[in-house]
């Protein structure tokens, strides 16, 4: 296709596959679309770190869906260019606001804008993996990245073996196979049915549903999960543990796995690691440990006593694409001891991988992961490492975890506010309980503090969570973009204050 300028550069629909096709892949396009897309992102980045924009662009589902759909009928007479600035606009106003300071909802956080650049370049260029000669730079990265994490969680680069994979759910699928396959022997070749007592899998009672779901997908069984009783932090008590197992080993269960949580969910409690391994040591049980939110506290000198006896643990999972501040979907598994990192999937796939370089085994990873082909996840997060170092990272856990301990403190000392627990983290949950409210039932209690989150949203004044705390509604905030300071937790406090006084009145 011969060069046109961009004035030119329209599709006219042209009845000619090649003249189509030319036309999608013209490198003139990317550059000049390219070019505009960067000068979208940084208005955009502008006006939503200084808040002038709704945090949440609430629209309801079918109307959306309707107007995604009336995108998908082209008008062939638009400049190409000025066709892609109109729907990443329409991208950019429709969707959420994450870098918003006011965005402390999900563990879902505010990535470093860069990083996504990174991520781009894979995207465009499609640096795929599952074989090392696929995709040898994006293998490498994520080599290099595997090394970087596992010496951080204090392991010799020689001892350990890990890989990356599409989210924490995943993560926990991968590792808890290898779990399962260890633990059981031939559990891969031949099922987990056995005569006599079902397998089990020993979990954390507030541990994340994907483990659940794991147990499910492996053959385990959810009813087959024994949850461990928690201590008065919501932490796994590593006493309980030891009662389980004893009673489980009686009764002649095998033990599939211990799940612990570093941290939880519901509150961020981060389980007493060390413990809890000596425990599993003393009964010859594999633990695994769901770092996905927590992990991160490995680089930060302040908060790393959380995570005390990680580097004990047989398997973890760690999300850099929450508490790293990535894009989606970045997650880690770790093995403490490498010779694990093959028993996950035992299969052979002699089209994929050549048996003349078995020294190329450890950097393909199609070996290891659920998926074969599996996105270039570490771009980002080796980027951004690169251009800032280890410091960077170490800054946005301390200064979000530090504000989740802030605004506990501003919590607790206002009069019509209730806190549950002394945050570990930068996850924090809380009632609204003024004194009109405090004669209703924690049902009715709970029942406002859910209305009053879902017309703060749709207001797009801020972003938070709800959830339950002993089983009735609660407000939660994970404080996931280091943008956020003092003055945001005030107005969100404010903010519910004037929901909640409607929603009162309403209900009186």
């Amino acid at each position: 296709m011969t060069s046109k300028d961009d004035s030119s550069m329209s599709s006219n629909d042209p009845t000619s596959p090649q003249q189509r096709i030319a036309e999608a892949f013209d490198p003139q396009l990317l550059e000049s679309a390219g070019h505009r897309l960067v000068d979208l992102l940084g208005e955009h980045f502008r006006l939503v770190e200084s808040s002038s924009k709704r945090v949440l662009n609430w629209t309801d589902p079918p109307t959306n869906v309707e107007t995604a759909a009336s995108f998908l009928r082209p008008d062939f007479r638009s400049n190409l260019t000025e066709r892609f600035a109109e729907l990443v606009q329409e991208m950019l106003s429709r969707g959420h606001n994450l870098h918003d300071p006011r965005y402390i909802g999900h563990q879902v956080p505010a990535p470093v804008p860069i990083a996504g650049l990174f991520d781009a370049v894979g995207a465009v260029t499609n640096q795929v993996m599952a074989i090392y000669e696929m995709g040898p730079w994006a293998s490498s990265i994520e080599h290099a990245m595997v090394c970087e994490l596992g010496q951080q969680v204090g392991w010799n680069e020689d001892q350990f073996s890990g890989l990356i994979t599409h989210g924490g759910s995943l993560a926990n699928l991968t590792a808890l196979t290898t779990a399962r396959n260890v633990s059981l022997g031939d559990a891969w070749e031949v099922g987990v049915a056995r005569n006599g007592p079902p397998p089990v899998m020993l979990v954390h009672a507030d541990a994340h549903y994907g483990v659940a779901r794991s147990a499910g997908i492996l053959g385990i069984g959810t009813n087959n999960i024994v949850s461990v009783g928690l201590d008065e932090r919501r932490r796994m008590d590593p006493n309980q543990l030891d009662e389980n197992l004893c009673d489980l080993r009686q009764k002649g269960h095998p033990i599939v796995a211990v799940v612990a949580c570093a941290c939880a969910t519901p509150i961020g409690a981060f389980d007493p690691l060390n413990d809890i391994s000596d425990v599993c040591q003393r009964h010859e049980v594999w633990l695994h440990v769901d770092a996905a939110h927590g992990g991160s506290a490995c680089l930060s000198k302040r908060y790393k006593h959380l995570v005390d006896g990680l580097e004990r643990v047989d398997s973890l999972i760690w999300d850099a694409h929450k508490m790293m501040f990535v894009p989606a979907l970045c997650a880690f598994v770790f093995y403490r001891n490498k010779e694990h990192r093959f028993e996950t999937f035992r299969q052979n796939a002699p089209y994929l991988f050549d048996p003349s370089a078995p020294g190329m085994s450890d950097y393909d990873s199609g070996l290891r992961t659920v998926e074969c082909t599996k996105r270039a996840a570490a771009f980002g997060l080796w980027g951004v490492w690169s251009m800032f170092g280890k410091q960077l990272f170490e800054d946005m856990v301390d200064i979000t975890f530090d504000l989740g301990r802030l605004f506990y403190e501003k919590l607790a000392a206002a009069s019509d506010f209730e806190t549950f627990h002394e945050p570990e983290c930068n996850i924090v949950m809380f009632r609204y309980r003024p004194t009109e409210i405090r004669a209703l039932s924690t049902d009715q209690i709970g029942a406002i503090q859910l209305e009053i989150r879902r017309r703060l949203i749709q207001s797009g004044q801020f972003y938070i969570v709800q959830n339950k705390f002993d089983g009735y509604g609660a407000l939660r905030v994970t404080i996931i973009n280091p943008l956020t300071d003092a003055s945001h937790l005030e107005e969100l406090m404010d903010a519910i204050r004037e929901i909640g006084k409607i929603v009162i009145d309403e209900a009186k």
